[in-house]
């Protein structure tokens, strides 16, 4: 293929095949695939994604790309009987988008280029004479063309359509006649001057060409960048183009187009499930133009494309072994497939589909596993909206993208990214979504629109981002400002909720419950839903998954309830526990005593109150994870955390004494938090430096541990406690440290039996690079990647993420925080040498992850590949951690 694909920028679909996309993009390769599969595809050739690429980084110049073309359209001229450009009997054909992922609606598509003044009759002419079919088809590619190719704006068109319907008392653009149609051609023709100081151009070849370039541009258009970034799409890849020989749905009530899916793509249920809109051109469904009718209505209009469309799905379902998403048109009764792909859908969908092929023998349970992602399950356990207070519906449309969403009505993309960036859920409301709402859609909880059905733009898109959609809601009249429905009006700032599995909108905000498969990981499931499709599905999978990993996962968990819940989700441990949350609330007195403390007396009195509370809290995290190991993080934040800020302090004392009252405590405190101020506190006295500077605080620590540990053994209990040093530089600042603690553990434990390993945290890029020599002196390596990262990149993330990720998210720098998704090459090699290294001094060595990342589904592949043995992550996270654990362990895919 890569030979190919250096010298040959050209394919015919007959040449191609499904496993191609990297070269043809998706909907190059399929259409390629289904050509050989005998389905009735129309004629074309797909331009390579190398094509674009090149033609990107020359700045719109690909040797040989115009004589391959030009070869290839002779040949599609061949096969149809017909020319490019020929007044009498024109070749029209379609310019569309395709990348190796899917990407719907974010690139360009122009259908009909070939059309010009003269060629409008020779198209009537094929048609039967029918007048009003041609002219339709001409104003569609001008206002197609303009927008696309030249960036006329797209509502001078859809005003001047508007004025047409309502010069004429219509609400369809069907209901226009050819005379109104070619007034329209007429007034889009004005519009497009206007903007671009050019008459529309005449030349077939160069609509071709022209589009065919604004196609390979609108790979870097904003919203195709906004939605790679989204998608975590790799922004080199370039798009495939397709040409193809156009054939037409617009052709009267016995032609139409479509979208079938094989299966239902929001709750995978088998059925018949799909969009179908008679008298219409491609784009018309996904747009939302026009409400369309049920896929089964079909049949009714005509049964025997019907039943071929029927067999057609079966056929690609079956060879594709999963839910395939088809695009057809039906010209005059006689059936064209348009594309197909493996459908998007919903997280539930997923889980369901994967179950249900493993039943009919289609695909085995690695397969299945590879099918469903941790992104996907963390979706299933957002929580449903409780009904209990029969909330007030405002009307029901189609639940595109189930979810339960509520929020403050926004009418357009700009006010949801506004109101979002002011941490305030919206639902963003429109008549229909068009790509340049993307920015308003990843903004908003959920998105409400009144046309459109399950195929539409906004639901592929919401279903893709997995947010909550409701669709063709048709009850709204959808103003700029407010919309009505059922006698209310319903204005931008006003609160409503919207249920994308019923379709149904409420006035409101109405109150959420636990997820099914939340309670089913709580153990808390009602046993009649036990066997219901999706709960049975995840758990058949996630019982797989388990199977299949070798990492263990563990929980960051400070408390019991957090412990026990965690152990409920299957947690088989706790990776991080960090001490320090246990010096809050009503204990923050005692850490300031300790830290005015004057002297050594008054210092140990603090650490002796401290001792009991600290040792009751470990004995209950023990008694929570009983056999399991419990890694216990040591202090690690400076102490004045736990003083009042300095500014406050300040004033607290210059207000008092200004009236003269005495404020002895606090200017001592002042005077403390004066002494322990740092410019730059995550860099300074903490973790294993507070250790070492303070005498007694971590043997207090340790103690606590030991004791808490020989308390549950007496119980009959099986304590693994595990001790961490945080933020180890150097060997010598961990043989110190655990000298300490070795002697206390051996004062406190005697002949009981437990045993405590004793390990730190990676967490100080030194340390990873001088890993094999503080493997000599560590039990476990616990890799703390918020820190490292912090340390590694060089930024401080509470100040960096909201002054300048955004920037470098735009620019492409970042494809993803390195906060959220660790970096692999920078940040990962650091881990990747800690490990080798240590395991090198100690082949025994534990290697754990305790950062946000060790929940993250992309980071867990990565930390499978290094070798750790657990990752550790927050409760909610450690069904995800699991089934990503499970899917990095299947084997490699052979494809092809």
């Amino acid at each position: 293929m890569e030979g190919k694909g250096a010298d040959k920028f050209v394919y015919d679909f007959a040449e191609g095949n499904k496993d191609l996309k990297d070269l043809l993009g998706g909907k190059g390769a399929n259409l390629a695939e289904m050509t050989n599969l005998g389905l009735p595809v129309p004629a074309g050739f797909t331009i390579t994604t190398v094509a674009c690429q090149q033609y990107l980084a020359s700045g719109a110049h690909v040797d040989g790309l115009e004589e391959e073309i030009t070869s290839h359209l002779e040949k599609l001229e061949e096969a149809m009987g017909k020319r490019l450009g020929d007044p009498a009997d024109p070749l029209l054909v379609s310019v569309r988008s395709g990348a190796k992922f899917s990407m719907p609606g974010m690139m360009e598509t122009v259908l009909n280029v070939g059309l010009n003044d003269e060629s409008v009759a020779g198209l009537s002419a094929q048609a039967g004479g029918d007048d009003r079919f041609a002219w339709d088809s001409y104003r569609r590619l001008i206002q197609m063309f303009g927008k696309t190719v030249c960036e006329v704006p797209g509502d001078e068109f859809e005003q001047a359509l508007h004025n047409a319907k309502s010069a004429k008392g219509v609400r369809d653009d069907t209901d226009l006649d050819a005379d109104d149609l070619k007034a329209l051609v007429g007034a889009y023709k004005d519009v497009f001057a206007k903007h671009t100081g050019d008459d529309f151009p005449q030349d077939p070849r160069e609509q071709m060409d022209r589009a065919i370039a604004a196609v390979f541009q609108s790979w870097n258009a904003p919203r195709a960048v906004l939605y790679r970034r989204q998608e975590r799409i790799p922004a080199d890849l370039g798009t495939a183009v397709n040409v193809v020989a156009m054939v037409f749905g617009n052709l009267g009530a016995d032609s139409g187009t479509g979208v079938a899916f094989t299966r239902d793509p929001a709750t995978g249920e088998q059925g018949i499930y799909g969009d179908y809109l008679q008298n219409a051109q491609g784009e018309d469904v996904v747009a939302g133009i026009r409400n369309t009718v049920p896929l089964q209505d079909l049949e009714g209009l005509d049964k025997k494309s019907y039943d071929e469309l029927l067999g057609i799905m079966a056929t690609l379902e079956g060879h594709y072994h999963d839910l395939c998403d088809i695009e057809f048109t039906i010209e005059r009764g006689k059936l064209w497939m348009l594309q197909t792909r493996v459908g998007k859908r919903t997280a539930a969908a997923a889980f369901t589909i994967a179950a249900q092929l493993i039943d009919e023998g289609v695909i085995d349970l690695d397969e299945a596993l590879r099918r469903v992602t941790g992104a996907q399950l963390a979706q299933l356990m957002f929580p449903r909206f409780d009904l209990a207070g029969d909330p007030e519906v405002l009307t029901k449309g189609v639940g595109a993208s189930p979810g339960a969403a509520y929020g403050e009505v926004v009418f357009t993309a700009e006010r949801a990214t506004e109101l979002a960036a002011q941490g305030k859920d919206v639902i963003l409301v429109r008549r229909e979504t068009n790509p340049d709402d993307l920015p308003g859609m990843i903004a908003a909880q959920g998105i409400l629109t009144s046309r459109g059905g399950k195929t539409s733009h906004a639901a592929v898109v919401a279903r893709g981002m997995g947010k909550t959609c409701v669709c063709g809601a048709d009850q709204l009249e959808v103003s700029p400002s407010a919309f009505l429905v059922s006698g209310h009006t319903v204005n931008e700032g006003d609160v409503i909720s919207i249920d994308g599995t019923t379709g149904r909108v409420y006035l409101g905000e109405v109150p959420v419950r636990p997820s099914e498969v939340v309670q089913y990981f709580e153990g808390d499931l009602d046993p009649a839903l036990a066997n219901e499709p999706l709960v049975a599905a995840v758990h058949r999978l996630m019982t797989h998954a388990d199977e299949r990993r070798r990492l263990a996962v563990r929980t960051n968990a400070d408390t019991g309830p957090d412990a026990a819940r965690a152990r409920r989700f299957g947690a088989q441990g706790v990776g991080l526990c960090r001490t320090e949350h246990m010096f809050l609330g009503d204990r923050r007195e005692l850490v300031e005593r300790l830290i005015l403390a004057e002297g050594d007396k008054e210092r140990q009195a603090a650490l002796d109150a401290l001792k009991p509370l600290q040792r009751a809290d470990f004995l209950e995290l023990f008694r929570e994870m009983n056999g399991l190991p419990v890694t216990v993080r040591l202090i690690d934040p400076p102490l004045h955390e736990f003083l009042p800020s300095l500014e406050d302090l300040a004033v607290h004392v210059a207000v008092a004494k200004e009236r003269g009252e005495s404020a002895k405590r606090s200017e001592k405190m002042l005077a403390a938090v004066r002494r322990m101020h740092e410019s730059n506190p995550m860099l300074g006295m903490r973790g294993v430096r507070l250790g070492l500077v303070v005498p007694g605080l971590f043997g207090m620590q340790v103690r606590a541990i030991a004791e808490a540990a020989v308390a549950l053994a007496q119980e009959g209990g099986r304590p693994r406690p595990e001790i961490m040093v945080p933020l180890v530089g150097a060997v010598q600042e961990l043989e110190t440290v655990r000298a300490e603690a070795e002697k206390i553990i051996a004062e406190v434990v005697g002949d009981s039996g437990v045993e405590i390993a004793i390990g730190t945290m990676i967490e100080v890029p030194r340390a990873a690079l001088t890993a094999g020599q503080i493997a000599e002196a560590a039990d476990f390596f616990s890799f703390g990647t918020n820190d490292l990262t912090q340390m590694g990149w060089g930024f401080s993330r509470d100040d960096v993420e909201g002054a300048f990720f955004w920037r470098y998210l735009e620019l492409g720098i970042f494809g993803i925080s390195p906060f959220e998704s660790i970096d692999r090459e920078g940040v990962g090699r650091l881990v990747r040498i800690a490990s080798e290294e240590g395991r090198a001094t100690r082949p025994d060595l534990k290697l754990g992850v305790c950062g946000e990342h060790g929940g993250d589904p992309e980071s867990v592949h990565f930390f499978h590949e290094v070798g750790l043995d657990y990752v550790s992550c927050s409760p909610f996270r450690v069904p995800v951690a699991r089934l990503e654990a499970g899917r990095a362990a299947l084997p490699a895919q052979v494809t092809g």
